[in-house]
Protein backbone atom coordinates (compact mmCIF):
# COMPACT_ATOMS: atom_id res chain seq x y z
CA UNK A 1 0.00 0.00 0.00
CA UNK A 2 3.04 2.39 -0.59
CA UNK A 3 1.79 5.44 -2.52
CA UNK A 4 0.39 4.70 -5.64
CA UNK A 5 1.50 6.05 -8.98
CA UNK A 6 -0.35 5.99 -11.84
CA UNK A 7 0.02 8.37 -15.35
CA UNK A 8 -3.41 9.75 -14.99
CA UNK A 9 -4.48 13.34 -15.25
CA UNK A 10 -5.98 14.93 -11.48
CA UNK A 11 -9.85 15.01 -13.44
CA UNK A 12 -8.91 11.42 -14.48
CA UNK A 13 -7.66 10.22 -11.04
CA UNK A 14 -10.53 12.03 -9.51
CA UNK A 15 -13.20 9.95 -11.70
CA UNK A 16 -11.60 6.83 -10.90
CA UNK A 17 -11.41 7.42 -7.37
CA UNK A 18 -14.99 8.35 -7.57
CA UNK A 19 -15.78 5.04 -9.56
CA UNK A 20 -13.78 2.87 -6.96
CA UNK A 21 -15.57 4.73 -3.64
CA UNK A 22 -19.09 4.01 -5.21
CA UNK A 23 -18.08 0.62 -6.25
CA UNK A 24 -17.48 0.19 -2.18
CA UNK A 25 -20.26 1.68 -1.54
CA UNK A 26 -22.84 -0.21 -3.51
CA UNK A 27 -21.08 -3.23 -1.62
CA UNK A 28 -21.63 -2.50 1.13
CA UNK A 29 -25.10 -1.65 0.59
CA UNK A 30 -25.62 -5.30 -1.43
CA UNK A 31 -23.73 -7.41 1.15
CA UNK A 32 -25.99 -5.43 4.31
CA UNK A 33 -29.32 -5.80 2.69
CA UNK A 34 -28.65 -9.33 1.52
CA UNK A 35 -27.61 -10.67 5.05
CA UNK A 36 -30.15 -8.40 6.67
CA UNK A 37 -33.46 -9.58 4.26
CA UNK A 38 -35.48 -12.65 6.52
CA UNK A 39 -32.64 -13.05 8.98
CA UNK A 40 -34.38 -15.38 11.34
CA UNK A 41 -32.34 -14.31 14.62
CA UNK A 42 -32.90 -10.92 13.97
CA UNK A 43 -36.33 -11.73 13.86
CA UNK A 44 -36.68 -13.32 16.89
CA UNK A 45 -34.76 -11.20 18.61
CA UNK A 46 -37.49 -8.50 18.07
CA UNK A 47 -40.37 -11.04 18.88
CA UNK A 48 -38.42 -11.32 22.87
CA UNK A 49 -38.17 -7.64 22.45
CA UNK A 50 -41.56 -7.24 22.20
CA UNK A 51 -42.65 -9.08 25.06
CA UNK A 52 -40.61 -6.62 26.96
CA UNK A 53 -42.18 -3.09 28.51
CA UNK A 54 -41.85 -0.47 25.85
CA UNK A 55 -39.43 1.47 28.50
CA UNK A 56 -37.14 -1.53 29.22
CA UNK A 57 -37.12 -2.22 25.10
CA UNK A 58 -35.93 1.77 25.03
CA UNK A 59 -33.28 1.80 27.96
CA UNK A 60 -32.36 -2.13 26.61
CA UNK A 61 -31.70 -0.80 22.81
CA UNK A 62 -30.20 2.40 24.45
CA UNK A 63 -27.87 0.51 26.58
CA UNK A 64 -26.38 -1.92 23.56
CA UNK A 65 -26.08 1.15 21.33
CA UNK A 66 -23.82 3.68 23.98
CA UNK A 67 -21.88 0.33 24.54
CA UNK A 68 -20.88 0.08 20.95
CA UNK A 69 -19.99 2.96 20.87
CA UNK A 70 -17.54 3.00 24.07
CA UNK A 71 -16.19 0.10 22.51
CA UNK A 72 -15.16 1.54 18.86
CA UNK A 73 -14.38 4.61 20.65
CA UNK A 74 -11.80 2.78 22.21
CA UNK A 75 -10.80 1.19 19.28
CA UNK A 76 -10.40 4.83 18.30
CA UNK A 77 -8.28 5.95 20.61
CA UNK A 78 -6.00 2.61 20.32
CA UNK A 79 -5.74 3.67 16.92
CA UNK A 80 -4.75 7.11 17.33
CA UNK A 81 -1.87 6.10 19.92
CA UNK A 82 -0.77 3.33 17.66
CA UNK A 83 -0.13 5.75 14.77
CA UNK A 84 1.99 8.25 17.06
CA UNK A 85 4.91 6.77 15.92
CA UNK A 86 4.11 6.61 12.20
CA UNK A 87 1.85 10.03 11.79
CA UNK A 88 0.22 12.58 14.39
CA UNK A 89 -3.58 12.08 13.51
CA UNK A 90 -6.42 13.95 15.14
CA UNK A 91 -9.72 12.28 17.23
CA UNK A 92 -11.82 12.91 14.43
CA UNK A 93 -9.32 11.32 11.97
CA UNK A 94 -8.99 8.37 13.92
CA UNK A 95 -12.73 7.75 14.29
CA UNK A 96 -13.15 8.12 10.35
CA UNK A 97 -10.34 5.64 9.88
CA UNK A 98 -11.97 3.06 11.78
CA UNK A 99 -15.89 3.28 11.39
CA UNK A 100 -14.59 3.48 7.47
CA UNK A 101 -12.32 0.02 8.12
CA UNK A 102 -15.53 -1.21 9.65
CA UNK A 103 -17.41 -0.80 6.52
CA UNK A 104 -14.58 -2.48 4.23
CA UNK A 105 -14.60 -5.08 6.48
CA UNK A 106 -18.00 -7.19 6.65
CA UNK A 107 -17.50 -7.46 2.57
CA UNK A 108 -13.84 -9.23 2.84
CA UNK A 109 -12.63 -12.75 4.15
CA UNK A 110 -11.59 -12.35 8.15
CA UNK A 111 -12.11 -8.39 7.86
CA UNK A 112 -9.25 -7.97 5.94
CA UNK A 113 -10.43 -4.94 4.54
CA UNK A 114 -10.56 -3.18 7.63
CA UNK A 115 -6.71 -2.74 6.95
CA UNK A 116 -7.46 -1.07 3.70
CA UNK A 117 -9.93 1.42 4.84
CA UNK A 118 -7.98 2.74 7.81
CA UNK A 119 -4.35 2.62 6.43
CA UNK A 120 -5.62 4.95 3.33
CA UNK A 121 -6.27 7.81 5.74
CA UNK A 122 -2.30 8.10 6.44
CA UNK A 123 -0.64 9.37 3.54
CA UNK A 124 1.00 7.53 1.00
CA UNK A 125 4.54 6.75 2.57
CA UNK A 126 3.21 6.02 5.36
CA UNK A 127 0.86 3.26 4.50
CA UNK A 128 2.37 0.23 5.35
CA UNK A 129 3.72 1.48 8.42
CA UNK A 130 -0.08 1.64 9.24
CA UNK A 131 -0.53 -2.02 8.78
CA UNK A 132 2.34 -2.92 10.91
CA UNK A 133 0.70 -0.78 13.57
CA UNK A 134 -2.35 -2.34 13.17
CA UNK A 135 -1.05 -5.44 13.08
CA UNK A 136 0.10 -4.71 17.00
CA UNK A 137 -3.03 -3.44 18.01
CA UNK A 138 -5.07 -6.69 16.41
CA UNK A 139 -2.62 -8.95 18.23
CA UNK A 140 -3.06 -7.47 21.84
CA UNK A 141 -6.49 -7.83 21.22
CA UNK A 142 -6.31 -11.77 20.08
CA UNK A 143 -3.96 -12.30 22.85
CA UNK A 144 -6.47 -11.48 25.92
CA UNK A 145 -8.90 -12.81 23.74
CA UNK A 146 -6.83 -16.18 23.60
CA UNK A 147 -5.74 -16.16 27.48
CA UNK A 148 -9.13 -15.84 29.02
CA UNK A 149 -10.73 -18.35 26.51
CA UNK A 150 -8.25 -20.85 27.30
CA UNK A 151 -8.71 -20.90 31.02
CA UNK A 152 -12.53 -20.75 30.07
CA UNK A 153 -12.29 -23.80 28.38
CA UNK A 154 -10.38 -25.38 30.85
CA UNK A 155 -13.50 -24.21 33.53
CA UNK A 156 -15.87 -25.73 30.98
CA UNK A 157 -13.92 -28.81 31.34
CA UNK A 158 -13.78 -29.28 34.54
CA UNK A 159 -17.40 -28.38 35.22
CA UNK A 160 -18.89 -30.87 32.23
CA UNK A 161 -16.71 -33.21 30.99
CA UNK A 162 -15.33 -36.47 32.98
CA UNK A 163 -11.56 -36.64 32.57
CA UNK A 164 -8.82 -37.90 34.77
CA UNK A 165 -7.19 -35.69 36.86
CA UNK A 166 -3.70 -35.89 35.54
CA UNK A 167 -5.17 -34.68 32.00
CA UNK A 168 -7.17 -31.79 33.72
CA UNK A 169 -4.08 -30.57 35.67
CA UNK A 170 -1.61 -31.02 32.54
CA UNK A 171 -4.00 -29.18 30.44
CA UNK A 172 -3.47 -26.17 33.75
CA UNK A 173 -0.04 -26.80 32.77
CA UNK A 174 -0.54 -25.83 28.87
CA UNK A 175 -2.85 -23.25 29.62
CA UNK A 176 -0.03 -21.14 31.82
CA UNK A 177 2.56 -21.98 29.19
CA UNK A 178 0.34 -20.57 26.34
CA UNK A 179 -0.34 -17.53 28.18
CA UNK A 180 2.97 -17.06 29.23
CA UNK A 181 4.46 -17.14 25.69
CA UNK A 182 1.29 -15.29 24.03
CA UNK A 183 2.51 -12.58 26.57
CA UNK A 184 6.00 -12.68 25.93
CA UNK A 185 5.78 -12.68 22.31
CA UNK A 186 3.15 -9.57 22.92
CA UNK A 187 5.37 -7.38 25.07
CA UNK A 188 8.79 -8.48 23.16
CA UNK A 189 7.49 -7.49 19.69
CA UNK A 190 9.96 -5.49 19.12
CA UNK A 191 12.04 -8.96 18.42
CA UNK A 192 10.49 -9.64 15.34
CA UNK A 193 12.60 -7.06 13.59
CA UNK A 194 15.78 -8.17 14.91
CA UNK A 195 14.77 -11.57 13.00
CA UNK A 196 13.71 -9.88 9.97
CA UNK A 197 17.26 -7.89 9.56
CA UNK A 198 19.03 -10.95 9.99
CA UNK A 199 17.28 -12.74 6.52
CA UNK A 200 18.03 -10.89 3.66
CA UNK A 201 14.67 -12.43 2.13
CA UNK A 202 12.79 -9.47 4.34
CA UNK A 203 15.28 -7.00 2.70
CA UNK A 204 12.28 -5.23 0.98
CA UNK A 205 10.09 -5.10 3.75
CA UNK A 206 12.50 -4.94 6.73
CA UNK A 207 12.84 -0.77 7.11
CA UNK A 208 8.13 -1.04 7.92
CA UNK A 209 8.88 -3.57 10.92
CA UNK A 210 11.34 -1.18 12.29
CA UNK A 211 8.04 0.73 13.65
CA UNK A 212 8.27 -2.27 15.88
CA UNK A 213 10.87 -1.30 17.91
CA UNK A 214 9.66 1.91 18.55
CA UNK A 215 6.77 0.39 20.74
CA UNK A 216 8.41 0.50 24.03
CA UNK A 217 6.86 -1.49 27.17
CA UNK A 218 4.97 1.38 28.39
CA UNK A 219 3.49 1.62 25.24
CA UNK A 220 2.33 -1.84 24.73
CA UNK A 221 1.57 -1.54 28.18
CA UNK A 222 -1.39 1.49 27.32
CA UNK A 223 -2.60 -0.59 23.86
CA UNK A 224 -2.92 -3.73 25.68
CA UNK A 225 -4.91 -2.00 28.26
CA UNK A 226 -7.24 -0.02 25.65
CA UNK A 227 -7.97 -3.66 24.46
CA UNK A 228 -8.57 -5.25 27.39
CA UNK A 229 -10.76 -2.28 28.08
CA UNK A 230 -12.70 -3.57 24.84
CA UNK A 231 -12.77 -6.72 25.93
CA UNK A 232 -14.56 -5.77 28.97
CA UNK A 233 -17.52 -3.63 27.38
CA UNK A 234 -18.03 -6.10 24.34
CA UNK A 235 -18.23 -9.10 27.10
CA UNK A 236 -20.74 -6.62 28.86
CA UNK A 237 -22.97 -6.45 25.83
CA UNK A 238 -23.56 -10.10 25.83
CA UNK A 239 -24.05 -10.43 29.63
CA UNK A 240 -26.45 -7.38 29.49
CA UNK A 241 -28.77 -8.57 26.76
CA UNK A 242 -28.80 -12.17 28.01
CA UNK A 243 -29.62 -10.70 31.90
CA UNK A 244 -32.82 -9.02 30.03
CA UNK A 245 -33.92 -11.98 27.92
CA UNK A 246 -33.02 -15.06 30.11
CA UNK A 247 -32.80 -13.57 33.63
CA UNK A 248 -32.25 -17.28 35.28
CA UNK A 249 -28.85 -17.71 33.70
CA UNK A 250 -26.21 -17.67 36.38
CA UNK A 251 -23.68 -15.13 35.45
CA UNK A 252 -20.84 -16.52 36.16
CA UNK A 253 -21.57 -19.81 33.86
CA UNK A 254 -22.74 -17.38 31.44
CA UNK A 255 -19.45 -15.10 31.67
CA UNK A 256 -17.13 -18.21 31.43
CA UNK A 257 -19.89 -19.09 28.16
CA UNK A 258 -19.60 -15.56 26.40
CA UNK A 259 -15.50 -15.91 26.68
CA UNK A 260 -15.06 -19.33 25.25
CA UNK A 261 -17.55 -17.96 22.57
CA UNK A 262 -15.38 -14.79 21.48
CA UNK A 263 -12.22 -17.75 21.83
CA UNK A 264 -13.75 -19.77 19.31
CA UNK A 265 -15.04 -17.08 16.72
CA UNK A 266 -11.53 -15.59 17.01
CA UNK A 267 -10.22 -19.25 15.53
CA UNK A 268 -12.52 -19.47 12.91
CA UNK A 269 -12.01 -17.58 9.86
CA UNK A 270 -15.39 -16.05 8.21
CA UNK A 271 -16.60 -13.12 6.20
CA UNK A 272 -18.21 -10.77 8.72
CA UNK A 273 -21.81 -10.93 7.53
CA UNK A 274 -21.65 -14.88 6.90
CA UNK A 275 -20.04 -14.76 10.67
CA UNK A 276 -23.70 -13.95 12.42
CA UNK A 277 -24.74 -17.70 11.57
CA UNK A 278 -21.69 -18.72 13.38
CA UNK A 279 -21.87 -16.67 16.06
CA UNK A 280 -25.39 -17.88 16.93
CA UNK A 281 -24.96 -21.37 16.32
CA UNK A 282 -21.55 -21.61 18.04
CA UNK A 283 -23.60 -19.77 20.74
CA UNK A 284 -26.48 -22.10 21.07
CA UNK A 285 -24.29 -24.67 21.53
CA UNK A 286 -22.25 -23.69 24.15
CA UNK A 287 -25.30 -22.42 26.60
CA UNK A 288 -27.43 -25.28 25.79
CA UNK A 289 -25.29 -26.36 28.94
CA UNK A 290 -26.62 -23.80 31.31
CA UNK A 291 -30.32 -22.90 29.68
CA UNK A 292 -32.95 -24.67 27.61
CA UNK A 293 -33.46 -21.15 25.81
CA UNK A 294 -30.82 -21.49 23.16
CA UNK A 295 -33.29 -19.54 20.38
CA UNK A 296 -32.70 -17.00 22.80
CA UNK A 297 -29.06 -17.32 23.17
CA UNK A 298 -29.08 -17.01 19.58
CA UNK A 299 -30.75 -14.16 19.23
CA UNK A 300 -28.60 -12.26 21.34
CA UNK A 301 -25.86 -13.07 19.22
CA UNK A 302 -27.24 -11.97 16.33
CA UNK A 303 -28.45 -8.64 17.72
CA UNK A 304 -24.82 -7.83 19.16
CA UNK A 305 -23.53 -8.99 15.81
CA UNK A 306 -26.11 -6.07 13.96
CA UNK A 307 -25.53 -3.60 16.84
CA UNK A 308 -21.70 -3.95 16.64
CA UNK A 309 -20.71 -4.86 13.49
CA UNK A 310 -23.91 -3.77 10.92
CA UNK A 311 -24.53 -0.64 12.55
CA UNK A 312 -20.60 1.11 12.64
CA UNK A 313 -19.85 -0.19 8.67
CA UNK A 314 -23.25 1.68 7.99
CA UNK A 315 -21.79 4.44 9.97
CA UNK A 316 -18.53 4.25 8.25
CA UNK A 317 -19.61 3.94 4.70
CA UNK A 318 -19.93 7.55 4.50
CA UNK A 319 -16.85 8.06 5.04
CA UNK A 320 -15.33 6.02 2.38
CA UNK A 321 -15.92 8.73 0.33
CA UNK A 322 -12.98 10.75 2.06
CA UNK A 323 -10.81 7.86 1.17
CA UNK A 324 -7.16 9.42 -0.23
CA UNK A 325 -6.60 6.81 -2.82
CA UNK A 326 -3.82 8.63 -4.82
CA UNK A 327 -2.40 10.63 -2.22
CA UNK A 328 -2.88 13.91 -3.72
CA UNK A 329 -4.60 16.52 -0.56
Amino acid sequence: MQEIRISLAPQHKKILSAIIKGCILLLIVWFVYKKLNDNQNLLEFNLLLAKLEPDVIVITIGILLALMLINWLLECVKWQYLCKPIEHISFWKAVESVFCGLSWAIFTPNRIGEYGGRVFFLQPRKRIFGVVAMAVGAFAQMIITNIVGVWAFLWFVSKYWDIPLLIYLGGYVLAFLFSLVLLLMYFRISLLHGFIKKYRIFAKVQRFFSLLARYKTKKLARVFALSFARFVVFTSQYVFIMQVLIADMPIFAMVMMVFILFFIQSAIPSLDLLDVGVRSLTAGYLFAYITTQELAVMASAAAIWFVNLIIPAIIGSVFVFKINFFGNR
